[in-house]
């Protein structure tokens, strides 16, 4: 009788940056990449995208493969770039074209003096109501499908900022605009308020993610290109498992430690701390106490914890100079491991 060995199939990670195209949602997107990775040697089940964008929208969407998804929340929290046509004149159902037309208005005179003074009104922090059709959840659901059966939720306002805007006139009735923004702003609500503030109404026609964090949409692939490459060329166009991680510091560990982390277990590496690492946790302590990041544990909320035992999160990697996670380090040099990735 004739054994046969199943062979486990090699684990596909790293993220890929595709230019979405207009009509696929970004669900759909992430399918397509995990279609277009697998193979009889490759497992490429586990991904997903850092951020959605609708289906109308065009751009960059980086799509994380594998262990890479680990780390996908700091893109998630990057800020980002969109460029959109703001149609004037009338509102719709969803903010955009693919909308029904709920009511119109008349579309004042335009010039660049008044659109200037108006994009600097309309930067810094403030707040948002998120719209009906968005994926957001109330009670399990999406509030889009509430919105499709006629029913309105009681959305709270939620903290944005807009770090850059400009607009500008394209013809009598569409504005073309230009912004940076904090996660969680949604490009068609602001393109709503700027039509309010114009004395009419507004809906999106057309929108484009030009960045997420550190990536911008020249870097992406469509995916007919995509699908057209052979698959080693494919692996290709995959950036590094860290590459999401925008964090500067590193420290290598030797096999010993590296096997001591898989474990889960603490070190104490406060021989390795040189003056460089331990410039980047005071910096990033004292910026940490101006406004504390969501990320910290909950226990170093406690503000008599001594300033020695704060930790710092901090790029792993082998003898070999590979990334093999993400620690947390502290300036008595204790380091304990946070996410580590198994290839």
């Amino acid at each position: 009788m004739t054994s046969q060995k199943t062979i486990a199939k090699q684990k596909v990670s790293g993220v890929i940056l595709i230019d979405k195209p207009q009509g696929m949602t970004s669900q759909q997107v992430v399918s397509k990449v995990k279609y277009l990775f697998q193979s009889p040697e490759h497992n490429s089940k586990k991904a997903g995208h850092t951020g959605t964008l609708d289906p109308m929208a065009t751009g960059l969407l980086p799509i994380c493969l594998g262990e890479a998804t680990k780390f996908s929340h700091y893109q998630l929290d990057a800020d980002k770039s969109y460029q959109a046509t703001i149609l004037l004149g009338s509102q719709t159902d969803t903010g955009d074209a693919d909308g029904q037309v709920i009511a119109q208005a008349e579309v004042p005179e335009l010039n660049a003096e008044l659109l200037n003074r108006l994009a600097q009104q309309f930067l810094g922090a403030q707040q948002q109501i998120p719209p009906m059709y968005s994926a957001l959840k109330k009670d399990g659901k999406k509030l889009y499908e509430y919105a499709r059966a006629g029913i309105e939720i009681d959305r709270p306002a939620r903290d944005i900022v807009i770090k850059a805007l400009t607009l500008t006139q394209i013809d009598a009735e569409k504005i073309d605009l230009v912004v940076t923004c904090s996660k969680g702003t949604y490009v068609r609500v602001l393109g709503e308020d700027i039509a309010k503030a114009l004395g009419t109404l507004g809906h999106l026609t057309a929108l484009r993610r030009l960045q997420v964090g550190k990536f911008d949409s020249g870097q992406a692939i469509d995916i007919s290109s995509l699908e057209a490459l052979p698959l080693s060329n494919r692996f290709g166009r995959l950036l590094p498992v860290d590459a999401c991680v925008d964090i500067a510091a590193k420290i290598s560990l030797d096999d010993e430690q590296c096997q001591r982390l898989r474990l889960g277990q603490r070190l104490n590496v406060i021989e390795q701390i040189d003056e460089t690492l331990r410039g980047y946790i005071l910096q990033k302590l004292s910026k940490d106490s101006q406004g504390k990041s969501k990320d910290e544990p909950a226990s170093n909320n406690n503000e008599q914890t001594p300033e020695y035992e704060l930790p710092v999160d901090i790029k792993l990697m082998d003898e070999q100079r590979r990334f093999i996670g993400l620690g947390a380090i502290s300036l008595n040099g204790r380091l304990q491991p946070k996410k580590i990735i198994h290839l």
